[in-house]
C-alpha cells in the first residue's frame, strides 16, 4: 500500500500507534531501567500494578489528546510548539494517572517520580515517530515534484517578516525542487546580510532590478501584508518591470484562515497598482439604515447591483428584492445570496422597469422602505447607436420607479448615477444627467427623500475596458485604445458600492452624492500595465493599437458641473453637490417632448440629440469638450 494509501486509515494508526508508544515506555522504564517486570520478583512494582498503570494511561493519554484536538494535526506542517506540547501533554497525563493510582485506586507502590519519567519517555518516543513520518511524506512529496521533471524556478522574496518565513518554510519542506531562493528584499537597511527562515536578506527595493536582472530571476513573492497601499503600488511596479512572474499575498482578512501562507499567494491584479487606501466606513450608521428595513434593488443581476445586495445582506435587512430584466444573472446573484444567507428573505423578481404597471404591483406585494436604482443602459457606443432605448431605459424607467416610489411611501430612493452625466457628450450620459434631475424636481414635493450618488468607471464591471483588454491579451493581442491620451476614473467595484453606503446615511434629500475617484489613470498606461502582469513586454511579445475615439466618447471625464458646488460630509472621500432648481413641471414638458419621439420610431437621431440638448443644456459635442 502507498503513503496515499495508508494515509486514508490515519484516524485509527495514529491513536494505535500512540497505545503501543504507552506500552513501550512502561517498558522502557520498568524492565530496561528499573528491572523490576521480568528480573526482580521482588521489586516494589508489581506486574499487576505495571497493567493496571499502563491500562488507565491509555485511557487518559487518549482523553486528553482528543481534548486537544491533537489527533486533527497534520503531521508533515506540525512544527516545534507541537512537539513541545505533545511533551507537555504527555507529562501531564502521566501525573493524572499517577493522582489516580494515588487518590482513587490506592496503590502506594508506583511513585509520582515513576510515572512523570514514565510519561517524558512516552512523549519522547510520540514525538520520534511524528518526525519518522513526516520525513517520509515530505521526500514523498519531494519525489512527485522531481517526477515532474520541471526545473527549479528562481526565486525572489518581497519582504523579511512572519509572512515571508511561513513561506520560505512551505517551500523547504515540500517545494524544495520547484524553487531555488535567490535571496530576501527588505527596504530596512539594517537588516540586510542577516536571514529569514535560513535565507539572507539581499538589498532593498532599489536592488530589485538588479537582482534580477543579474540572477535570472524566474518569479517573485511579495509577501508584505501590513503596507501602505501607495509603497506596495510602487514596490509592485518595480516587480513588474523585471519581467519575472510576480505573486502577491492578499491581506490579512483573506489570508488569516489559511494554514499555508504559500497556497494564499495570487497573481498581481491591476487593483494592487491602483495604490488607493482602504475605505474606512461608518458600519454602525450604514447597519441601522439597513436592518430590519425592507430593501429593493434594481439591476440586481449587474456588476454594480450584484456587489450592493452582497454588501447590503451584511446590515441584516428585513427582506431583500432583486429586481433585473435578465433572468440569467438574476438566478446567479440569488443562488449565492441564498446559499451565503440561508436563513434570510430574499426574493427574486423579473420585471422591467419600463412597465408602470408591473412596478406598482411589486411595490403594492413588498412594500420596499429602502431603494436601490442600479438598472440602466450604460454603453455609450450601444446608446449612440440606439438613443430611442436609452430614453426609454434610463429616463422613462427612473420615472416609473420614482412615482412608484413616492406612491408607496418609500423612505429613501437611491439613484446609482455617473461621472459621463457631467457635461455629457453623449446619449447614455444625458439620460443619466436627466435622471439626476428627475429626483432632484422629484425631492421637493414627497415625503420620499431622494439622492443620487455619482462615480467613475468601477474596476471589472460588465462594459468596462479592464475584462475586454484581458480578452485581447488572451488572443494574442493588439491590445485596443481608442486614443493615447484618453484618461478616466477607476475604483474597485466593492470600494464603491461601501462609499454607496456609507453616503446614503448622510442624506436628507435632494443631494447628490460624489464619491473621491483619487487620480486619473491613463487608458494607455492601464493596457500597458495589463499587458506586463501578464508576462508580456510591449512592442515585442504584443502591441497596442490606437483606434480612434468612439461616437459620443469623451476625452477627460469629469465629476462637476460648472455651476455645482461640492461640500464636504463626514468621510473623506464622499462630497455633496448644491442642489438645483428643478420643479416636476419642468421635467413633465422635458418628458413630454421625448414621448412625442418615442411615438415615431423612425425620428432621426440628429432630432433625438437635438432634443435632447433642449432637455440637458449642458449637453454638448464631443467636439467641444475634447478640442478637435
Amino acid at each position: 500500500m502507498n503513503i496515499d494509501g495508508i494515509a486514508k486509515f490515519r484516524n485509527y494508526l495514529l491513536p494505535l500507534a500512540d497505545c503501543l508508544s504507552i506500552i513501550l515506555g512502561y517498558y522502557f522504564i520498568s524492565v530496561l531501567i528499573t528491572d523490576s517486570f521480568l528480573m526482580n520478583p521482588t521489586s516494589v512494582v508489581t506486574r499487576n500494578e505495571i497493567l493496571i498503570s499502563i491500562i488507565l494511561s491509555i485511557i487518559v493519554f487518549q482523553i486528553v489528546f482528543r481534548i486537544t484536538r491533537r489527533y486533527a494535526n497534520i503531521i508533515r506542517y506540525e512544527t516545534n510548539q507541537d512537539y513541545i506540547l505533545y511533551l507537555i501533554l504527555s507529562i501531564v497525563s502521566a501525573l493524572i494517572v499517577s493522582l489516580i493510582e494515588e487518590l482513587v485506586l490506592h496503590m502506594v507502590n508506583p511513585s509520582i517520580k515513576h510515572n512523570l519519567l514514565v510519561g517524558l519517555i512516552i512523549g519522547i518516543i510520540m514525538i520520534a515517530y511524528r518526525l519518522v513520518i513526516r520525513y517520509v511524506l515530505l521526500k514523498d512529496a519531494q519525489k512527485k515534484t522531481m517526477d515532474n521533471g520541471d526545473t527549479k524556478k528562481k526565486l525572489l522574496i518581497i519582504g523579511g517578516g512572519y509572512s515571508a518565513n511561513d513561506i520560505i518554510k512551505t517551500l523547504h519542506s515540500t517545494l524544495k525542487n520547484k524553487y531555488e531562493i535567490i535571496g530576501i528584499i527588505d527596504d530596512n537597511k539594517k537588516r540586510i546580510g542577516y536571514s529569514v527562515g535560513g535565507e539572507r536578506i539581499i538589498g532593498t527595493r532599489n536592488d530589485i532590478e538588479q537582482i534580477c536582472r543579474e540572477e535570472h530571476i524566474d518569479e517573485i513573492f511579495f509577501t508584505i501584508v501590513n503596507i501602505d497601499n501607495k509603497n506596495k503600488k510602487e514596490i509592485l511596479e518595480i516587480c513588474n518591470r523585471t519581467g519575472a512572474k510576480v505573486k502577491v499575498l492578499p491581506g490579512l482578512r483573506e489570508i488569516i484562515t489559511e494554514e499555508n501562507l504559500y497556497h494564499s499567494l495570487r497573481d498581481v491584479s491591476i487593483e494592487d497598482l491602483l495604490g488607493r487606501d482602504p475605505i474606512q466606513l461608518d458600519n454602525h450608521n450604514i447597519k441601522s439604515l439597513l436592518q430590519d428595513h425592507v430593501v429593493l434593488v434594481t439591476g440586481a443581476g449587474g456588476s454594480i447591483g450584484s456587489e450592493l445586495c452582497r454588501q447590503i445582506m451584511l446590515h441584516n435587512p428585513k427582506q431583500l428584492i432583486l429586481l433585473d430584466n435578465y433572468e440569467n444573472s438574476l438566478y446567479d446573484i440569488e443562488l449565492e445570496l441564498k446559499t451565503n444567507h440561508p436563513n434570510n428573505d430574499i426574493r427574486a423578481v423579473v420585471a422591467n422597469i419600463r412597465e408602470r404597471d408591473r412596478l406598482d404591483a411589486i411595490f403594492e406585494e413588498f412594500g420596499p422602505e429602502i431603494v436601490f436604482h442600479a438598472a440602466a443602459h450604460k454603453h455609450v457606443p450601444l446608446m449612440e447607436n440606439n438613443p430611442t432605448e436609452a430614453i426609454k431605459n434610463n429616463v422613462f424607467g427612473t420615472y416609473n420607479l420614482v412615482n412608484c416610489s413616492d406612491k408607496h411611501e418609500v423612505k429613501r430612493f437611491i439613484l446609482i448615477s455617473t461621472d459621463k452625466a457631467v457635461n455629457p457628450t453623449n446619449i447614455m450620459g444625458a439620460t443619466k444627467r436627466l435622471c439626476e434631475m428627475i429626483i432632484q424636481a422629484k425631492d421637493k414635493e414627497s415625503e420620499t427623500e431622494y439622492v443620487a450618488v455619482r462615480f467613475g468607471n468601477v474596476l471589472g464591471s460588465n462594459g468596462s475596458v479592464v475584462p475586454l483588454f484581458k480578452k485581447q491579451i488572451a488572443h494574442g493581442g493588439p491590445v485596443t485604445v481608442t486614443h493615447k491620451e484618453i484618461t478616466r476614473f477607476f475604483m474597485t467595484i466593492p470600494e464603491a458600492v461601501a462609499l454607496v453606503l456609507q453616503a446614503i446615511t448622510y442624506a436628507e434629500g435632494g443631494e447628490i452624492f460624489v464619491l473621491d475617484m483619487g487620480e486619473p489613470v491613463k487608458i494607455y498606461d492601464l493596457a500597458k500595465s495589463l499587458i506586463e502582469l501578464s508576462g508580456y513586454t510591449l512592442g515585442e511579445d504584443m502591441e497596442i493599437e490606437i483606434t480612434g475615439m468612439r461616437p459620443g466618447e469623451k476625452l477627460y471625464e469629469e465629476i462637476l458641473m460648472n455651476e455645482e458646488n461640492l461640500e464636504g460630509t463626514k468621510h473623506d472621500k464622499i462630497y455633496i453637490t448644491q442642489s438645483m432648481d428643478f420643479t416636476m413641471n419642468d421635467i413633465e414638458e422635458k418628458l413630454d417632448m421625448f414621448r412625442d419621439i418615442l411615438d415615431d420610431e423612425n425620428t432621426s437621431k440628429e432630432h433625438i440629440k437635438e432634443t435632447m440638448k433642449k432637455c440637458v443644456p449642458t449637453y454638448k459635442e464631443p467636439e467641444e469638450v475634447n478640442g478637435e
